[in-house]
């Protein structure tokens, strides 16, 4: 008799537009693991080609959103001859580039958080462009409770709340409130858990209204010009809006905004 087959470990639906990528390992507090990771990374790899998406939305089954890397894993590697040093450097190497696979894809991707996320799932969601939280969400980087500083979870956290607030995550560990996660910029939103998906896709299905192409020439632009000193940004972004103008989504755009009617936007987007 044949054992029954594990349920997928990222649950994946696509409706007008939208892509859900959904985190599938609740008995394991949708922790990180090397293949879950991986599954991620290649279903936002293979979205970033996809002409049918238009926006990605990452969610999680069961109450926590993601506890962070999978440290049963992890310590099954102490046994190793190098103390695990090889399979450490490996995962994080493999966590550091699934993060950035959602930085550098030309659509836009949303966290809906539904419970709790910590150390890398806390950095999932600071990772992501935009993200809408439950009232019953929290948020935490707790690595220095058990000696390990979250150090690059700490790298998109600190690229997206404050300094100070950055560094009392990090040196506390303490959970932060839905309210508080807003009030630093961690989130957009915080709204009632029954309607947490209906909020979120609603977001996603307006972005996906728009120019593909703009969103795109948008995305990339913003977050260049962040690691930029301000003059070269300006200069970056004076010459990105100066091409922005010779396409066809900003031709048809400010023609339809002049001639007062709605845009008939290009299929092609106006740009491979």
């Amino acid at each position: 008799m044949n054992a029954p087959e594990s349920p997928p470990l990222l649950l994946t639906a696509c409706t007008g537009g939208v892509l859900r990528l959904v985190l599938n390992r609740p008995n394991a507090r949708n922790a990180l693991s090397s293949e879950l990771m991986a599954a991620l990374k290649s279903a936002l790899d293979a979205a970033a080609a996809d002409n049918a998406t238009r926006v990605i939305v990452i969610a999680a089954e069961g109450p926590v959103f993601s506890s962070g890397h999978d440290l049963k894993e992890m310590a099954r590697h102490r046994a190793d001859g190098d103390a695990g040093k090889k399979a450490y450097a490996g995962l994080f190497t493999q966590c550091s580039e699934m993060m950035q696979a959602i930085v550098r894809n030309p659509k836009p991707v949303i966290a809906e958080v539904q419970g709790i996320a910590t150390a890398a799932g806390c950095q999932l969601v600071a990772s992501c462009d935009l993200a809408i939280a439950s009232t019953s969400a929290r948020f935490a980087t707790p690595g220095v409770d058990i000696g390990l500083f979250c150090s690059t979870p700490m790298v998109a956290l600190s690229r997206n709340v404050g300094r100070k607030a950055a560094m009392e995550m990090l040196l506390t560990g303490r959970m932060v409130e839905p309210e508080d996660a807003l009030r630093i910029g961690l989130i957009n939103k915080v709204v009632a858990p029954e309607i947490l998906e209906s909020e979120t896709m609603a977001l996603a299905g307006l972005i996906a209204t728009k120019p593909r192409a703009t969103i795109k020439t948008g995305k990339e632009a913003f977050y260049r010009q962040l690691e930029m000193p301000l003059a070269e940004a300006y200069a970056y972004a004076s010459q990105v809006m100066t091409e922005n103008m010779l396409d066809a989504e900003a031709c048809e755009g400010i023609g339809a905004f002049l001639e007062k009617r709605e845009p008939r936007w290009p299929t092609s987007g106006g740009q491979p």
